[in-house]
């Protein structure tokens, strides 16, 4: 079980580079000049939109005891997690706990999200545990903090994952819960319940796929079913916003990346050592990611002109590529070790063993599909807010430096796959 490299190599899959580089970029461009074509007004209404569902759904959702009882199933799981890290084997095809913290947790939380909304916000045992009344009133979080926190966080999970030497140890996966347990509810009791909708990485990560699920709420409080574009538009533009989106798509890149024969090289090489290079390596492939998309968005507003948007204004955009990344890279993990996590968890050694969920062209052709569905998808979220931020005549000129992006990020996604 390859748990700490994703689903393992996906290089010299059986479908043409020529053909799925060629279909991208036609993807691409026909959906940019169509939307300039077709496409001069704003559409998306953010957090306005949506159908109400019955009333009775709304309160069965919303009430007390239904969230007790989804973050009393929360912690119960997260017991039982440590429970096999601290008296099962050492041995992740014989242990289900690190299966259940690297498939069902990290990979699982995708379609999870995307089906329900932010279903960690309402798992996270943590809540539960800081659901006492305080002695002091709590401080305000700094407004500059934004999803920091959250950036760093999910950065170290990914370095666990891909870069520490023994990710499926017990012992490294004990000690990096007991860390995120401890600083999690430090910073609860400081800044109150609120801390984990910008702190807990799985909280910002679950919301923000969740922008793209047909279930969400409106800015009223209504529970409603909606175009998923509304809720993506809806995505506050919060201090660290690109930060978390750029480590999900830096260290997606980095684990396709790390699996071909020249990195493997090069870290066996390198006198720094595995894991500073590696380490080296998830921070500039991270870097990279992000230093792309604020050049573009600084050269949209030096073609575009002053408007009132931020660098965070297209940030939006990018959400539905790093989901697209996330199920090109995750889909077979999910499908195959997902099943076997909980056969182990519930019968210890009977678990079968994974088998293939598609044939090997069937599964490029997904990979291909999810990516370039996933720049079609940005392109449309971009070019929607530039028509509602740029001067008419300059809304479809703007986006040209967001378009390169696009393009650069697809040239890179399609290439760890299929070379």
């Amino acid at each position: 079980m390859n748990l700490a490299h994703g689903i393992g190599s996906q290089h010299d899959l059986p479908i043409s580079p020529f053909y799925a580089f060629a279909g991208a970029f036609a993807a691409l461009f026909v959906s940019f000049l169509a939307l300039g074509l077709l496409w001069s007004t704003s559409r998306f209404r953010g957090d306005r939109s949506g159908l109400a569902l019955p009333a009775g759904i709304q309160r069965a959702a919303d009430a007390p005891a239904t969230r007790a009882t989804l973050r009393a199933l929360g912690l119960a799981a997260t017991l039982a997690v440590v429970l096999y890290l601290l008296l099962g084997p050492d041995d992740p095809d014989r242990n289900p706990a690190p299966g259940a913290v690297y498939v069902l947790l990290w990979v699982g939380l995708i379609p999870a999200s995307l089906l329900f909304g932010p279903v960690w916000r309402l798992l996270n045992p943590l809540r539960l545990l800081t659901r006492a009344r305080p002695r002091r009133p709590f401080r305000p979080l700094p407004p500059r903090l934004g999803q920091w926190p959250a950036a760093v966080a999910l950065f170290a999970f990914t370095w666990l994952e891909l870069v520490s030497p023994d990710p499926a140890a017990s012992t490294s996966l004990l000690v990096a819960l007991l860390v995120h347990t401890v600083v999690q509810l430090a910073l609860a009791a400081r800044f109150g319940e609120r801390w984990f909708a910008d702190g807990d990485p799985f909280e910002v990560y679950s919301t923000l796929l969740a922008r793209l699920s047909p279930l969400g709420r409106r800015a009223d409080g209504r529970l409603v079913f909606r175009n998923p574009f509304h809720g993506l538009d809806a995505t506050p533009e919060r201090p660290g916003l690109v930060a978390v989106v750029c480590v999900l798509l830096g260290s997606t890149a980095y684990d396709g990346f790390s699996d071909s024969p020249v990195w493997i090289n090069a870290i066996q090489t390198s006198p720094l050592g595995r894991t500073t290079t590696a380490t080296l390596g998830l921070l500039c492939s991270v870097a990279l990611v992000a230093s792309l998309y604020c050049l573009c968005a600084a050269a949209t507003r030096l073609l575009s002109g002053p408007h009132p948007g931020r660098l965070t204004a297209f940030a939006h955009s990018l959400v539905p590529i790093a989901l697209g990344y996330l199920v090109a890279h995750y889909f077979s993990l999910l499908v195959t070790e997902g099943p076997r996590t909980v056969s182990m968890a519930l019968a210890t050694d009977n678990a079968p063993e994974p088998l293939p969920p598609l044939g090997p062209g069937a599964l490029a052709a997904l990979q291909a599909i999810a990516v370039v569905t996933g720049h079609v998808l940005g392109v449309i979220a971009a070019h929607d807010r530039s028509v509602r931020l740029f001067p008419p005549a300059r809304a479809v000129s703007g986006q040209l430096p967001l378009l390169t992006l696009m393009i650069i990020y697809t040239i890179g996604g399609l290439s760890l796959l299929l070379t």
